[in-house]
């Protein structure tokens, strides 16, 4: 409700003004530095999460994961960020119906509008909770850590590739983030939450609580 309230707002109220102004020189600004070898490296980015990407890397991931944990859990957990994030960019971009930049666009633009970005959505959905769940279950540790920041940089790629090839505006970028995100958020809070460090614990009486007790 409220990023289509912002989406409303920046179509109905803001279209035109220095904002949007400011967005079409940053529209115009990746245009005007457009090589062909860029060309190709924002193809791959934009292929990164596509439907097709997207997909294919759920259906993979689940069955890894599944396979690698020896349960369903985090498998479940990465179905409901990437489809719920998918249902409710679908619901906004319906509601909004923002226009794509008015720019030379490199790919076919599909029949959603152009707020919010779902590619970006969608990589911030599954890409994002898969760092979650590497960065948790892996090992050894400065692998994780590598790994994950590797996955976290994708959505990044994601949407300076959307926004050079002249699919979306920078505020259609920064709502895709913001679905994706506020959803996968949620989606970790509910299904994921961060086990508690039961190590230090008092259980049963033997802590440190009862070793200083004064004894009578």
């Amino acid at each position: 409700l409220a990023l289509s309230l912002v989406g409303w707002a920046i179509v109905h109220l803001a279209t035109p003004s220095a904002m949007t102004a400011w967005e079409d020189r940053v529209n115009q600004w990746f245009v005007a530095h457009r090589t062909p070898r860029l060309d190709a490296l924002s193809h791959v980015g934009d292929y990164l999460a596509n439907t097709v990407t997207c997909i294919a890397l759920l259906i993979v991931m689940v069955v890894v994961l599944r396979v690698w944990l020896g349960r369903w859990r985090e498998s479940v957990v990465l179905f409901a960020a990437l489809v719920g994030e998918l249902a409710i960019f679908l619901a906004v971009s319906a509601i909004v119906n923002r226009p794509r930049p008015d720019v030379p666009q490199l790919d076919v633009a599909p029949p959603t509008s152009s707020f919010p970005s779902g590619h970006v959505g969608a990589a911030v959905a599954l890409y994002g909770c898969l760092a979650i769940i590497v960065v948790r279950q892996l090992r050894p540790k400065w692998f994780a850590v590598t790994l994950t920041t590797m996955l976290c940089l994708l959505p990044v790629v994601v949407g300076l590739a959307r926004m050079y090839r002249g699919m979306h505006h920078p505020t259609d970028v920064l709502a895709g983030v913001v679905c994706g995100g506020l959803w996968l958020v949620l989606v970790l809070t509910v299904l994921l939450p961060a086990r508690p460090d039961t190590a230090n614990l008092d259980v049963g009486g033997g802590g440190k609580g009862d070793a200083e007790r004064p004894s009578r």
